[in-house]
């Protein structure tokens, strides 16, 4: 394997990671138990969350380096949770190289114009992405203050808990670029997509190296894994996924395949040559069932599910020896607790059709939810599977 190897004081170079129960996971293994976290663990639905934000618009929390990392630290401290998701949003390396976007309460990001023609996405790609390196130290500094407590952070699996780094897919950065804000049909993307593929090939390419460089930063700051986010894939149909959208994706990626880690063989003895293992991928799509095969495709080591396909199913389209994560309907947070039970139980079962699987949520925590039913989701998770 060629490539960048991580310093040796990253988590993972030093073996604090290595052999966590996630990042076993998502190299296929099983370990003692199934890990589990949650997409938006951190935020909303944590009282210390909202007392922490109150004042302070999303996007400054984003770019604080110390109110970052408290916040993505918060649920592993109170759920005991496999793994932190650096608390971001899909448009800080947006924000990062000036583009104008903040983000409405109640609303989602609104940007000072919208990008759905050739002179628009023109202006827009004429940004240099590179500027996203120079503006990062935010970003940088966050990773740091949280890998450093992870360090010395053991919830129960014997090992620090790992960071997962987070960034937004090309194709849901240009949803929102070629709407102005939020959409409920992504048409302006789409219609884009056809009516000028010249002008959206270039605003993917430019997307997807933005991405890249945002998730490349996190992983070189400390995180174990990254998570690329597809909110919006599951609007387009596979043909136009494998034709306009996954190439962007991989593209992305491609800044994350060529970190790699080296670490001791156990079975090789003291002589033995270290064994080099790429930083794991993941990657997670909304209403993407129709799409999984091809997302694996791109080159990922697990592939995220929603809640809307079960997973033996999933671990059928996307084929053998593909780790899996997911798959709770957020929606049962709420239910009645021999439901939800029963429910937490049927995904880990379905989950043992692939070679390893990650417990989490088809989508984010909801707002509403209430904190200690998470807790006990962890605890029944960790108990059901030891």
């Amino acid at each position: 394997m060629s490539g960048v190897i991580l310093s040796p004081q990253h988590p993972l170079s030093a073996g604090l990671t290595s052999d966590s129960r996630l990042v076993r996971a998502y190299r296929g293994e099983r370990a003692d138990a199934t890990p589990v976290w949650f997409m938006r663990q951190a935020g909303r639905s944590l009282p210390e969350y909202r007392d922490l934000r109150v004042g302070t618009r999303m996007l400054d929390a984003c770019l604080d380096p110390a109110m970052a990392s408290e916040i993505t630290l918060q649920p592993v401290r109170r759920h005991r949770v496999d793994a932190g998701i650096f608390f971001s949003d899909i448009v800080v390396p947006l924000k990062l190289v000036g583009v104008d976007v903040e983000i409405q309460p109640g609303r989602g990001p609104v940007f000072g114009r919208a990008y759905a023609d050739a002179a628009g996405v023109a202006e827009l790609t004429a940004i240099d992405p590179a500027r996203l390196d120079e503006a990062s130290a935010p970003i940088t500094e966050a990773v740091a203050r949280t890998v450093a407590e992870l360090n010395t952070t053991d919830n129960g699996s014997g090992t620090p808990t790992p960071l997962i780094g987070f960034a937004g897919a090309p194709f849901t950065l240009a949803a929102y670029l070629t709407e102005g804000g939020p959409s409920k049909d992504h048409l302006a993307a789409r219609t884009l997509m056809h009516a000028d593929p010249g002008a959206w090939r270039a605003l993917m390419d430019w997307t997807a190296e933005l991405t890249g460089r945002f998730l490349r930063t996190q992983v070189l700051a400390g995180a174990s894994a990254a998570q690329l986010f597809d909110s919006w894939a599951g609007a387009i149909s596979l043909a136009d996924y494998e034709t306009h959208v996954a190439p962007a994706s991989a593209a992305a990626l491609a800044h994350v395949h060529d970190l790699a880690y080296e670490t001791a063989d156990a079975s090789g003895g003291a002589d033995a040559a270290p064994t080099t293992r790429s930083v794991p991928v993941v990657h997670f799509g909304v209403g993407t069932g129709e799409l999984l095969g091809a997302m694996h495709g791109i080159g990922v080591d697990t592939v995220g599910v929603d809640y809307r396909i079960p997973l033996d199913v999933a671990a059928a389209r996307v084929g053998e020896g593909v780790p899996l994560q997911g798959n709770l309907d957020p929606a049962l947070l709420a239910a009645p607790w021999p439901v939800l039970e029963a429910a937490v139980r049927d995904v880990l079962r379905r989950g043992q059709a692939a070679p390893a699987h990650v417990f989490n949520l088809g989508h984010g925590v909801p707002p509403e939810t209430d904190p200690t039913v998470l807790t006990r989701v962890v605890e029944l998770v960790h108990g059901a599977s030891a």
